[in-house]
């Protein structure tokens, strides 16, 4: 799939501008008390910035060049890594991985796998991976959990909303975090 990130980007500036709140994911993630955190799809870096307004210290991942243009451009002086999370390997852990934005979704069919496994070699000890999608679509949950497992995670919360309502099992979306099991 390829993306216009600055059409992208418009869609959240207008949702702000009318006073949406677009910083869910970030509140949620400041939870953690991070003072690392990797955005694994970070698109336009909507997130990334938010927690690095915050202090944070944030790296931004993600595969389609036009969204990392326009994080690029929004704030060169964060880190944003173009790259394929189900090969990821940036040498270093981080306190949260945050997955926002149905990123699993929106990778091809059968890599989910390796995408949740990519991810959870970034997971510090104590930290944990946060992750948000639709449901409903082609990604059951069931083998989202089944992944993280497989990756050494095991399911510590999951909500229906960013801002923590809580999930049934008819919510149409999950926000899971997962947490390492031998650490």
């Amino acid at each position: 799939m390829t993306w216009d990130g600055q059409a992208y980007q418009d869609r959240f500036d207008r949702l702000e501008a009318s006073g949406s709140d677009v910083h869910g994911e970030a509140e949620l993630v400041m939870g953690w008390n991070p003072t690392s955190v990797l955005d694994a799809g970070c698109g336009t870096g909507r997130v990334a910035r938010e927690l690095a307004r915050r202090g944070v210290s944030v790296v931004g991942v993600d595969l389609d060049e036009s969204m990392l243009e326009t994080a690029r451009r929004l704030s060169p002086e964060l880190v944003w890594v173009h790259g394929d999370l189900s090969a990821l390997d940036l040498g270093r852990p981080f306190d949260v991985v945050v997955m926002a934005g149905n990123v699993l979704l929106f990778t091809p069919p059968g890599t989910q796998p390796d995408v949740v496994a990519g991810c959870a070699r970034h997971v510090a000890p104590g930290g944990c991976l946060i992750t948000g999608f639709q449901l409903g679509r082609d990604y059951p949950l069931a083998d989202y959990d089944e992944h993280c497992r497989q990756a050494g995670l095991e399911r510590a919360e999951r909500w229906a909303t960013w801002s923590k309502d809580p999930f049934t099992d008819d919510a149409n979306y999950a926000v899971s975090v997962h947490r390492p099991t031998d650490r």
